[in-house]
């Protein structure tokens, strides 16, 4: 998609694409926190080059297993709680995948559908077989929370699940409490292993507990990423955490984490890892860093509200109402490939042909655009 919109001359061309957040100007954002803690970093003279250990900065993972599950979660209070640093979200869940399918007894991991295009190949190259559960209804562009209950009750005790611990991608639908608290039910009476991926901390709601309630209601595996919620995209900076049932079971945990680590990449970079414990153990910082995460969630929120009320002040055919009730950084449109193609040909508009669209990628400039191509595209393309 972003070849394409790269070859583009049109000047009205915008790019829905991309999986990053951009400023009001189409401008990638550093926040300015990540600037401040950089500079501070940069003036330490104590600092050197050395590697770290196989499992990271231990700030750095200190400091991330207590943002999922909360300062005062009994887990970590207990020491039950195996942290590793990896590389950001994707290397967080391979070093998971990889793990679990060395040392777990059920090989199968069910992911939902649809999902991140990764996932299903980081887990078969880790040694899992995947399978599919319901996840999306596209008659109500929502949750098809029935059909998600039954896959899930059919899984063989102990499978692997992958949840999205907020702002699903693709699709922006999230269970509410009531329902997360049905899926765990179900999960915790059928012995399902919960795994969670957080890209999303904090970005969807501008709340980092709000956004971790799914987490925290389970406990479960968990990979993070710090790529959305700092800017941290280039740096790699994630981390994978397993809680278990004992301090014990954790430290051994912990050792085979390294074995799994050690001859995929050795141990990982320092700087973004420098950059988040710096933030996360600086209260000023820390309080700076969680307006200016709600800044930019509440700018994707303002840009789902505009987007409504174009097409409805338009009125575009059919129920808009999905656009608000979607969370994060992606919107599920429910526009087919040919009225995404129609887009891209007439209005030089580029998104996946699956009709979603990075809310991020848009600007109260480029909303009227938007909402133009796509009331032409449900009136003239079926």
């Amino acid at each position: 998609v972003t070849v394409a919109y790269n070859k583009d001359s049109d000047p009205s061309k915008l790019n829905l694409g991309v999986g990053a957040y951009r400023t009001e100007e189409g401008k990638p954002l550093v926040l300015n926190v990540v600037r401040q803690a950089e500079q501070k970093l940069v003036n330490d003279p104590s600092r050197v080059k050395e590697y770290l250990p196989i499992v990271g900065l231990a700030d750095f993972n200190k400091g991330s297993a207590k943002l999922i599950f909360g300062a005062d979660s009994p887990a970590i209070q207990e020491n039950r709680v195996a942290t590793v640093q990896c590389l950001s979200g994707t290397g967080s869940l391979r070093v998971g995948g990889e793990f679990l399918a060395k040392h777990y007894y059920e090989k199968t991991v069910y992911i939902p559908s649809p999902t991140w295009g990764n996932h299903p190949k980081i887990f078969t190259l880790a040694g899992l077989s995947v399978k599919t559960y319901r996840y999306y209804d596209p008659a109500t562009r929502g949750l098809d929370f029935q059909g998600l209950l039954e896959d899930l009750g059919n899984a063989p005790t102990g499978a692997i699940v992958l949840l999205h611990a907020c702002a699903h991608n693709p699709t922006g639908v999230d269970p509410t409490l009531d329902q997360w608290e049905q899926i765990r039910k179900l999960m915790r009476s059928k012995g399902l292993l919960p795994f969670f991926d957080s890209a999303y901390q904090g970005f969807a709601s501008g709340s980092l507990d709000a956004d971790a309630q799914s987490v925290r209601m389970f406990v479960a595996d968990g990979a993070q990423s710090y790529a959305k919620n700092m800017g941290l995209y280039a740096e790699r900076v994630g981390a994978l955490s397993i809680v278990c049932k004992t301090a014990d079971v954790a430290s051994r945990v912990e050792s085979q984490l390294k074995l799994v680590i050690r001859p995929m990449y050795s141990n990982p970079p320092l700087h973004g890892a420098s950059i988040v414990a710096t933030i996360l153990n600086d209260s000023n910082l820390y309080n700076e860093w969680t307006v200016e995460l709600k800044a930019m969630a509440d700018r994707i929120i303002s840009m789902r509200k505009q987007l409504l009320e174009a097409l409805q002040a338009k009125g575009t055919p059919g129920d808009w109402t999905h656009i608000i009730k979607q969370i994060g950084m992606f919107t599920f449109t429910g526009l087919n490939a040919e009225q995404v193609a129609f887009m891209t040909r007439e209005y030089h508009i580029y998104m996946t042909s699956d009709g979603r669209i990075s809310m991020a990628g848009l600007s109260s400039k480029t909303v009227p655009h938007l909402a133009d191509a796509m009331h032409a595209a449900v009136t003239r393309v079926a």
